[in-house]
């Protein structure tokens, strides 16, 4: 039976973690819950480690002369510089991570339909990215990210965790006899994806003349 390497996922530590939501409440996922036991987590919540308390007034993602700032309504706050603070300290101190699970809708780790407000309006006008999220999809545009309201649906659940373990399986291979064992393993599954994009791998391991070239070309 195949063993598959245990993957690093970053997580939104409100999820089964920590009361650590605008109102002190922590999420519920039984999936995240399972999973615990298969994979290791690095867990983090912006709003608390950029200084915010808990419970907090909510905070907001306003659009206010073209760009995207970061409120707290209640207090008058702009805190967008301190947020872009603490992403940039936190992603640059990542070291190696195979994926992203992070909290849905949410003004900082929403990676999809989070409120955008226009303004001073209380009403929101159109739907954005937290400004978390944005910052992960953009540092590792190649790794699984995923929130954990998606990952109800058992499909995207098992698109992502194929994706995790092929991007976990693909960070041990050290040299050229590892990458022709990881292709060699996964062809199908590859091929099941883009049938085109596999021959294209298959192709630069057996035009191999350097083993850094050809682990960066594939």
């Amino acid at each position: 039976m195949r063993k598959f390497r245990r993957p690093l996922l970053v997580l939104s530590r409100c999820i089964e973690h920590d009361h650590c939501r605008y109102d002190g409440s922590m999420i519920s996922s039984p999936f995240v819950r399972q999973f615990s036991d298969y994979t290791d987590f690095i867990t983090v919540c912006p709003e608390v480690e950029m200084g915010l308390g808990v419970p907090r007034p909510p905070i907001h993602i306003t659009m206010k002369n073209g760009e995207f700032r970061l409120f707290q309504p209640e207090t008058g706050k702009d805190l967008t510089e301190e947020m872009n603070s603490f992403i940039t300290s936190f992603l640059d101190s990542l070291d190696k991570v195979d994926g992203f699970i992070l909290k849905n809708k949410s003004p900082s780790c929403g990676i999809r339909n989070v409120k955008v407000y226009m303004g001073a309006g209380k009403r929101p006008g159109s739907h954005g990215v937290g400004f978390f999220g944005r910052a992960v999809r953009e540092r590792f545009p190649h790794l699984p990210l995923e929130d954990e309201g998606r990952l109800r649906n058992l499909q995207i659940r098992e698109d992502f965790l194929i994706k995790l373990y092929l991007v976990r399986d693909f960070r041990a291979v050290r040299d050229l006899g590892d990458l022709i064992e990881f292709h060699t393993s996964n062809k199908l599954l590859l091929m099941s994806y883009s049938p085109e994009g596999q021959r294209t791998l298959g192709r630069i391991i057996a035009d191999q003349k350097d083993n850094d070239d050809t682990l960066k070309r594939y």
